[in-house]
Formats: C-alpha cells, structure tokens, sequence
C-alpha cells in the first residue's frame, strides 16, 4: 500500500552517546503549562529561513522554511514557542555515518517537539511570517498538550524526503516526509478536531520530493547486514552513503558532489532508509524538487458541506 506508513513506537529510546548535537536541541525548553478552561488563547504561525541564525536570508530565497507554531494567553499575557525538530542536525538525519568497526550503517536519527516560553519576534518576522491564524480556549490548549506528549513518545524519528512517482498531481506518492512543517499541520489539524476555527489566510510549506519509479523493499538492518545478509547489496548501500559523509574539505566535496550526481542522476539510483528499512528507488526525471506549495489550514466548513 502506498505511501507506506509512518511507523510509531511505544516509546522513545535514549540516543546513542556517540550522536553528538552542533547545537543543543530545545536549550531552553520546558513543560508544556496547564492553561485555565476558560482562557482564550490566541495562535500563531511562525516560519523562518533554516539556519537563519547561521545564514541569514539565504535559504530563504530557496524557499526552504522551518515552521513552528506560537501561542499568547490572554490571562496571563506569556508567549510560547512549539516546534519540532531534529536532536542531531538534518544531516545526521538524512545520511548515516559510515563507522568502520560496524557493518551497517550507524544512523543518528531521532526528531522531537520542543516547547519553551517566549516568542522571538525579531527572528519569525525579519524573513519569516508571525501571523495569527486562530483563537482557542484553555481547554483545547490542554487537550493539544495530552496529544502532543503522545505524538511525540511515539513519532520519534526524522523523515526528510517526500518521494513521488513524478511532479503531476494525482502522481502516486510512495512515502511522506516526517518533519517541522508536518508537525504543524498535524497539530492545526488537532485543534480543528477540538474545535478550533482558523482564518482563511494563505499558508505555504516547503517540502523536498525525490522522483521514481516504484521502490523495491530490500529489507532491516539485520536481513541486509547480519551474519546472513547479502553482502553484495550491502556493499552497494553503504557504497551510495559515502559521498554524504560530514566533515568535508571543499575539495573533497566538490569530488563527492561528482560521486552523487553519477549515482542519482546517471545512474538513477537512490536507497532511502525508512521505518528503520532500506529501500531502493529507481529515479526519474527531474529526480530531486525542492517546492514551497500551500497547505491551507483546516476549514470547518468545508469539512462540513464535504460531509
């Protein structure tokens, strides 16, 4: 059946000591409040270049946005941050590490929601959008909190690639992306559930889609690298994820831009891990899009006449 699902987990494991973070993941967060019932709580969207912090506009002008969500109690006048995102860096989360005394290839890929109080203007309005986009109760805001925790213990890791047979519409879709944006729309999409009505405003989300043909299951960690694998295809999974390794010189990069390009593009070959499974997807044209296409937010009313 296609897409594949997103496969949950009873619970999140602790991460390997060996995954080390560039930067700290959710340095100043903390529990999410119980708000009165009947506070009313106004949200908003937040989006903002990746990186901006470290780049500025740049991806911007890529149209390559990370999304979180910001709440402001009446009652109290306090704003609050949620987004959700990777604990070791997108690249950490795409590509493995290539250990020598492992087999397999060693993933360090975990992705988490993060709450904190304060909204950082400067940072959401300067290339971004801070827009309020509903009004909900204390009792909604509360209700949101109990999902989050469980959408959160058991949607535990990152998925970067959304993979789609071409760009048509209607095209089949073989896996969603598991991501910021995808944490926003799940949690507006909650609180549509709980009641909460949203204004009829634009909302764009960036999504980056790889092209194929139907992909073929290969198999886990264990049936592709265990005692009884298949050292062949193996060999040829982690002959694919070299050229992705971190910590590059210019030179070498420049080198193993080559080294991919040959593989995905001349070769239409990819091997996508997910679910904790390896896959292999027979690429086509035009092979990689990054889009930044509207979403738009939940509409009670047309649920309803949809009915």
């Amino acid at each position: 059946h296609w897409p594949v699902p997103y496969k949950r987990f009873d619970s999140r494991p602790k991460p390997d000591p060996y995954c080390q973070a560039k930067y700290t993941f959710c340095p100043t967060g903390s529990p999410i409040p119980v708000m009165e019932g009947d506070d009313d709580i106004e949200v908003f969207r937040l989006q903002a270049p990746v990186w901006e912090f470290k780049y500025g506009d740049l991806l911007g002008h890529l149209k390559i946005m990370h999304d979180a969500i910001g709440f402001r109690s009446t009652l109290t006048g306090k704003n609050y941050t949620m987004e959700w995102y990777e604990l070791f860096q997108l690249g950490n989360c795409t590509f493995p590490h290539l250990r020598p005394e492992m087999d397999a290839p060693f993933w360090c890929n975990q992705g988490a929601a993060c709450f904190f109080e304060g909204i950082d203007d400067v940072h959401w309005k300067e290339n971004g959008t801070l827009v309020k986009v509903a009004t909900i109760s204390g009792n909604m805001f509360n209700q949101m909190a109990k999902w989050v925790k469980q959408d959160n213990e058991t949607g535990i890791y990152y998925e970067t690639w959304n993979v789609k047979a071409s760009p048509e519409k209607g095209a089949e879709t073989w896996f969603d992306s598991y991501d910021c944006s995808q944490f926003v729309l799940r949690t507006f999409s909650k609180l549509a559930e709980f009641g909460a009505e949203f204004k009829n405003i634009e909302t764009n989300y960036t999504r980056i889609f790889l092209y194929s043909g139907e992909p073929t299951y290969l198999g886990n960690e264990t049936s592709v690298f265990g005692p009884t694998g298949n050292k062949t295809l193996g060999l040829a999974i982690k002959r694919f994820y070299y050229p992705f390794k971190p910590h590059l010189s210019t030179k070498e990069f420049l080198l193993n831009l080559l080294q991919i390009f040959d593989a995905v593009i001349v070769h239409r070959q990819f091997y996508l891990f997910y679910n904790f499974e390896y896959w292999f997807l027979p690429m086509k044209f035009p092979f990689i899009k990054v889009t930044y296409e509207e979403i738009p937010l939940p509409n009670k009313n047309k649920t309803l006449s949809g009915l």
